[in-house]
């Protein structure tokens, strides 16, 4: 059986730094599958495949790395983020591996535990608290609910540190990371209406959809972010009709890779930056040979 993890850190612009983290990752036995780096979330994205037990000793091996190499004190991301490593979910793409997957990412948050970090879980691990409340505030915000006994990590040590944060750990099906660049002359103000809109709770209520409004001041752009937890309920082609009734979409962005479902009626007008469809989807990348 074939698992997927998905570790990010807090770092996209030292690319020397994020290319060790990686190799740390394959030493430890795994298959990387995509790494996607951004200078202006300041994050990486890392995709392994491998065997149960095999996935966590290489997750591991590469969160070793990491913890030498970065200091969250100098993360400046637009990003939220509370670690250096700052999530690691354990992907299940069928509910027959969810057991598994399960199993995985509570050996993950262990391990790392061991390695001096403290380890929150979310999602169905921590009875659906998620990402988004542990992250309010930052590291910081995080450091001061632990003091007060707001709230307790799972694993590791029951204090958070401004050098290293904590890590967030879950397991969890497939997540589309999907970015959406904004004609000018977009607006910052415009680009979190737009977000506030589409994301789940607002008024056009796409479910399982988290939006954020962000500059991207390397890139010269304004930015809806999104996160699509359920892509059988809402495809990639639905957020940009969305944000279409609102704005006109210059470009997009896939972090990662997508299940090739998401894709289904992508507007063939729309350009995806850096994308090759017979690499990104995440099915043709599990079937490609090992190099």
């Amino acid at each position: 059986m074939t698992l997927i993890s998905v570790p990010n850190i807090s770092e996209g612009r030292d690319l020397g730094a994020v290319s060790a983290v990686g190799a740390g990752f394959e030493e430890g036995g795994v298959r990387l599958l995509d790494t996607h780096s951004d200078p202006d979330h300041n994050r990486s994205v890392f995709t392994l495949a491998g065997e149960p037990g095999d996935l966590a000793q290489a997750v591991l091996a590469g969160v070793r790395i990491a913890l030498t190499s970065l200091d969250l004190a100098e993360s400046d991301g637009v990003h939220p983020h509370v670690g250096v490593v700052d999530v690691i979910p354990v992907i299940y793409l069928d509910q027959s591996q969810r057991g598994s997957a399960c199993v995985e990412a509570l050996v993950i948050a262990d391990s790392v535990g061991r390695e001096g970090l403290p380890v929150f879980l979310y999602g169905e691990l921590a009875g659906g608290r998620t990402r988004a409340e542990l992250r309010r505030g930052g590291a910081p915000e995080l450091a001061r609910r632990v003091s007060a006994g707001d709230i307790y990590p799972d694993f590791g040590p029951q204090s958070v540190g401004l050098h290293q944060g904590a890590v967030l750990v879950a397991a969890r099906p497939p997540l589309l990371a999907f970015n959406l660049q904004l004609e000018p002359p977009a607006t910052l103000e415009q680009a979190r209406e737009i977000a506030a809109a589409i994301r789940e709770s607002g008024s056009e209520g796409l479910p399982g959809v988290r939006a954020l409004g962000l500059t991207l001041e390397r890139a010269g752009v304004i930015q809806v972010s999104t996160n699509i937890e359920n892509h059988h309920l809402v495809s990639l082609a639905m957020v940009i009709a969305a944000v279409r009734s609102h704005a006109q979409v210059r470009t997009v962005e896939i972090v990662g890779l997508v299940p090739a479902q998401a894709l289904e009626d992508f507007p063939s007008d729309i350009v995806i930056a850096n994308f090759d469809p017979n690499r990104r989807t995440l099915e043709e990348v599990l079937k490609a040979p090992t190099l």
